[in-house]
């Protein structure tokens, strides 16, 4: 992954689920959409169970790691 902290569409607090990177005003782990992804849920299922989230946020998250993903030594 990454470096989240250059993502706004997410936060790390220490009192928030541990300090896991989390979208931005909620408690939903960014790891929670990882998951479902691979677990065949669509981004709309995801929006449906985790009505907190915002699709902007989603799309946010997705195109950081393509980038991480296309430039590995930034990461």
């Amino acid at each position: 992954m990454g470096n989240w902290g250059d993502c706004e569409a997410v936060e790390s607090r220490p009192d928030v689920v541990s300090g896991a990177w989390v979208f931005r005003g909620t408690r939903v782990p960014v790891a929670a959409l990882f998951e479902n992804l691979k677990d065949g849920s669509s981004i709309e299922d995801f929006l449906i169970c985790f009505p907190g989230v915002q699709r902007t946020q989603i799309e946010s998250v997705l195109e950081h790691e393509a980038m991480a993903a296309s430039n590995p030594a930034q990461t």
